[in-house]
């Protein structure tokens, strides 16, 4: 028995988690396999599979998808989202995707391309008597109530605290930079962000330059260029072109 039923759903057995790496390479071979078949019978069509992060999913992805499927309307998306970079760096060493976007440099090995240097921003309350500061200063970003993404083993926020020598006031820990936005709008804290994710956000926040500067490199990764998809490759093409001409819009 590989699945069981409980009141949670339906969660795998012992059985079932010991057999699911090899379904899950079963799975990344047939789309390879696929894709391979597709390349051969038209280069304007196919599945890509992408792996995306939340920032780049709301800032760019839907505009790339839009104005690329205006000239390839037969190649068709998969798209997931993944809480980590990490975690999106193994999906595309496993083929469970065949392209995503990712901080560089990766951890792992994988054929990348740089697209946006995204700066860290400090974000405040519409309110906060340093609204206005620039740069936000170094005392205050220590002393305030500070509301801190999860990172996982993705720390370049808490790194960016390191080189100034401070440690920040730690009040919250969300995993959705939306939910941080929404925190820091209705005064619970102040937070560091990556500034795509502060960029057009849902609720009203001012956003002040930090003490230093601080970035994080964006691109995209594949697993290896001569096996890619022709339908992928024109993808990757497509976001390299986009994000150089619209990525600070």
């Amino acid at each position: 028995m590989l699945l069981s039923r409980n009141r949670g759903g339906v969660v795998l057995t012992a059985d079932g988690r010991a057999v699911l790496p090899k379904i899950e390479k079963l799975c990344a071979a047939h789309h390879s396999l696929m894709q391979t078949v597709e390349g051969l019978k038209d280069m304007d069509s196919g599945l890509v599979k992408i792996a995306t992060f939340s920032s780049v999913s709301a800032q760019w992805l839907p505009r790339i998808l839009k104005s690329f499927g205006e000239l390839y309307p037969n190649i068709e998306f998969e798209v997931v989202t993944g809480d980590f970079y990490d975690q999106i760096e193994g999906w595309i060493v496993n083929g469970a995707v065949d392209c995503g976007f990712l901080r560089l440099p990766p951890v792992k090995r994988l054929q990348t391309y740089a697209l946006h240097r995204d700066e860290l921003q400090v974000i405040v309350p519409c309110d906060h008597p340093y609204a206005d500061r620039d740069p936000f200063p170094m005392s205050a970003l220590a002393e305030e109530p500070f509301i801190q993404l999860e990172e996982g083993d993705d720390y370049e926020i808490m790194a960016a605290f390191d080189e100034m020598g401070i440690r920040p006031n730690v009040k919250y820990i969300a995993r959705e930079d939306r939910t941080i936005l929404a925190m820091v709008s209705e005064g619970l804290g102040i937070s560091l962000l990556p500034e795509l994710m502060v960029r057009h956000s849902p609720t009203p926040i001012r956003i002040c330059r930090a003490p230093l500067h601080f970035y994080r490199t964006i691109g995209i990764g594949i697993k290896d260029k001569k096996a890619l998809s022709n339908s992928t490759r024109l993808f990757v093409d497509y976001v390299r072109t986009w994000v150089a001409e619209n990525g600070e819009r």
